[in-house]
């Protein structure tokens, strides 16, 4: 078995704003692998600043997984601990390679087409009026869930726009969460909580910065609205680390990122571990391209959970990968009429749909 990577940058429509800054691009690396005659293709998506591989020594993480491939997925997985996001891209490509169709990873009745998976709708950070344009599309388009960041601009003026969907929608017709990716201080998060739970908010992620354990249990414990953990999961490797936090902090969500988080089998721990808590849980991508986004979303389909997913990201950039990903009246579907295309990373896939 063969193995060798290539960055790709992915190019945002327009800049994207969220309470950490402005993204314009996107970083990311395809692992690709080669057996007789066959490829697998592996994403290993980090955002800057945020994902707990970030540091200078990732391309080289990356040079030693292709010198040392023929350890296998499992031996893999094991020794990139510290590198959530290469031990996704590990596990994907191997189940890309293994599979009779690349871009099937997961067989099911979504890669089928005969079944969907319920979306949520994303509303970057801008200025007002951007965002309320935002708020109108995604209504026209059909979604049932919004899900909206806030924490950038002035709060009474992202209250305001919370505000004006609840006088024309009511929660049944359209479910609102917030995420405040851990904008709020300490002094304010329990006043802005209670106000914003007035509006009848589903949830709202990540109301304070990662890291305040005593603070975000307490939070958690006296809430009027509901905490779903976000950050807070980052960076937190071991199953006995991750048990740790659910027990200390007792969220009523938890939102899980394959890329950040450790993959396929670190999902799966964290699914665990909630259920043992009685903690609900959402599957969210990590705005990788629409290769990672397939192999998120399939994974996620076959967890049969009901609740809308953070999976509508494919369409942000200007040269993301042509494929049968489509989203309709804020579901997304698998439509096998279209074609992928990957020919941007110079690799020898045939043609699949």
């Amino acid at each position: 078995m063969k193995a060798f990577y290539k960055k790709y940058i992915l190019d945002f429509k327009r800049p994207s704003g969220t309470s950490r800054g402005i993204l314009t691009l996107k970083e990311t690396w395809f692992l690709i692998l080669e057996e007789n005659g066959k490829q697998g293709i592996g994403e290993c998506g980090i955002l800057r600043g945020l994902s707990a591989d970030d540091r200078p020594d990732y391309e080289e993480k990356l040079k030693w997984v292709c010198e040392n491939i023929h350890l296998g997925k499992d031996k893999l997985w094991e020794s990139l601990k510290e590198f959530p996001s290469i031990q996704f891209g590990v596990e994907m490509a191997f189940l890309s390679l293994q599979s009779n169709n690349p871009f099937v990873l997961f067989p099911s009745e979504f890669t089928s087409g005969k079944e969907s998976i319920p979306i949520n709708g994303l509303i970057w950070m801008g200025d007002e009026a951007f965002m309320k344009q935002q708020i109108d599309d995604k209504i026209e388009q059909g979604f049932h869930c919004i899900k909206m960041k806030i924490g950038a601009i002035d709060f009474e003026k992202e209250f305001k726009l919370l505000q004006f969907i609840r006088q024309h929608f009511t929660p049944e017709q359209i479910e609102i969460r917030v995420d405040a990716n851990g904008a709020f201080s300490l002094e304010e998060a329990n006043e802005k909580l209670n106000r914003l739970s007035q509006l009848g908010i589903h949830s709202i992620e990540q109301p304070i910065a990662k890291g305040q354990i005593k603070a975000m249990s307490k939070l958690c414990e006296t809430t009027s609205l509901p905490i779903a953990l976000d950050e807070e999961l980052i960076g937190v490797f071991s199953f006995e680390e991750k048990e740790v936090l659910l027990q200390n902090t007792q969220p009523q969500y938890i939102i899980l990122k394959p890329s950040f988080i450790g993959g396929i089998r670190g999902t799966d721990e964290w699914i665990k571990l909630a259920e043992k808590y009685n903690i609900d849980w959402w599957v969210t991508s990590a705005l990788e391209s629409n290769i990672g986004l397939n192999a998120i979303a399939q994974y996620t389909f076959t967890k049969q959970n009901k609740m809308p997913q953070g999976l509508g990201t494919g369409a942000l950039y200007t040269n993301n990968f042509d494929c049968p990903l489509e989203v309709k009246k804020g579901e997304l579907f698998y439509n096998n009429e279209y074609l992928w295309s990957v020919n941007d990373l110079g690799v020898l896939f045939h043609t699949f749909k």
